[in-house]
């Protein structure tokens, strides 16, 4: 019995680690992951993060173009951020060594007989779209830059906002939370209902779940609403997000949930909605989220009450008591799935299944971008 615990605890612990040696960590780095928002990034700077349990240097070329190299010079191994742009590639501020942006050494100026052609550090492809810079971290050429995009952000006429925040726990749990849409029916009524918890109310929701081409297709039918999460593999959520207001237009929302490490993701999104004066007022009336959630973690879980902010960051202060509620890391041994847990069961099999082929060197599945929209939500007319 306790060999099958302990086996049973292994695998699970499998699907929460991302560092590059682990299966999890291999699986992750086939995809295109958003890894900064492009107002965070200005011509000619550059800035230090993390992703994938990996340092890294992003920075921007003097023509505006993005790029992501290591973290370290290879010479003596000081941070490249704090260095200078130059053009299109980077010099470390120690002894000037400087790297294109495929991370390869160009220049050696103290050093009288320099290789640069043998100095390489690691580099990877970047594109960005609507406001967000992905990044492609696996090994051999990139896939074409496809599935993380949505009809809903190509529509003419919409703004975009984009956010980035950092949850302080494991990546896993924030996705499994997304594919749980019964916690809408308690999570987001505490302690009093949110501007969500009042749109879709306490009622428990029959659930369908499929898998698609894209992901998993989530359906949640309750007396007032049909709503529906296109869920795209392996970490991104897109879905309908409340308005501040009763009657104000919803918002198209993608959050991806983005390991930085085991115990730390980042959280960043795209919110698409109306333009104009219709979005000039819903951004005024707080239909965007603008703080941290983790900021406000003494009053969530000292206080027992929502923080005093905007709309949006009350629902998001909701999803972070349930979720960090779990714990840094949670441990799924100790937890009792019901029926209301399919859509955690299904994400946690196709996991598996996933990881499983990059085990084996087996082909894993080939994710496409759906070939239609997605009507994330119809709503019954009020009575």
């Amino acid at each position: 019995m306790e060999q099958h615990e302990s086996n049973r605890a292994a695998r699970i612990r499998l699907l929460t680690q991302t560092a590059p040696d682990t299966l999890m960590g291999k699986l992750l780095r086939t995809f295109w992951h958003p890894v900064s928002t492009s107002k965070n990034l200005a011509p000619g700077t550059a800035r230090a993060i993390r992703i994938l349990s990996e340092d890294l240097t992003l920075y921007r070329g003097e023509s505006g173009a993005p790029f992501l190299i290591g973290a370290r010079c290879a010479h003596r191994c000081t941070e490249l951020h704090t260095g200078w742009v130059q053009d299109e590639q980077i010099r470390c501020m120690y002894h000037g060594w400087r790297y294109d942006g495929s991370g390869q050494c160009t220049e050696m100026p103290a050093e009288t007989s320099a290789r640069t052609e043998f100095v390489k550090i690691a580099g990877y492809p970047v594109y960005e779209y609507h406001g967000l810079i992905f990044a492609y971290m696996g090994e051999g050429p990139a896939p074409a830059f496809d599935l993380p995009r949505k009809d809903a952000l190509e529509e003419p006429g919409i703004d975009i906002s984009t956010r980035e925040e950092v949850w302080d726990c494991n990546w896993l749990q924030q996705i499994e939370n997304s594919l749980d849409s019964t916690h809408l029916s308690f999570v987001h009524q505490w302690p009093t209902p949110t501007r969500l918890g009042a749109e879709i109310g306490a009622t428990i929701p029959e659930l369908e779940y499929e898998e698609t081409a894209a992901g998993i297709r989530q359906t949640a039918r309750r007396p007032n609403s049909v709503r529906v999460s296109n869920w795209t593999f392996p970490n991104n959520n897109n879905v309908l997000a409340a308005p501040p207001r009763e009657g104000d237009p919803w918002i198209n929302m993608l959050g991806w949930a983005v390991p930085i490490d085991d115990e730390q993701t980042l959280r960043i999104g795209i919110y698409s909605y109306p333009g104009g004066e219709i979005g000039a007022e819903l951004r005024r009336n707080g239909a965007l989220c603008t703080s941290q959630a983790k900021d406000h973690a003494s009053v969530i879980f000292d206080e027992h009450r929502l923080p005093d902010v905007g709309a949006a960051d009350r629902i998001m202060a909701q999803d972070y008591a349930a979720v960090r509620g779990q714990g840094v890391i949670y441990d799924r041994t100790n937890e009792h799935l019901g029926a209301s847990d399919a859509g955690v069961a299904l994400v946690r099999r196709i996991l598996f299944r996933e990881i499983e082929a990059i085990r084996t060197g087996t082909p894993a599945k080939t994710w496409t971008r759906l070939e239609s929209a997605v009507n994330l939500q119809t709503l019954a007319p009020a009575t």
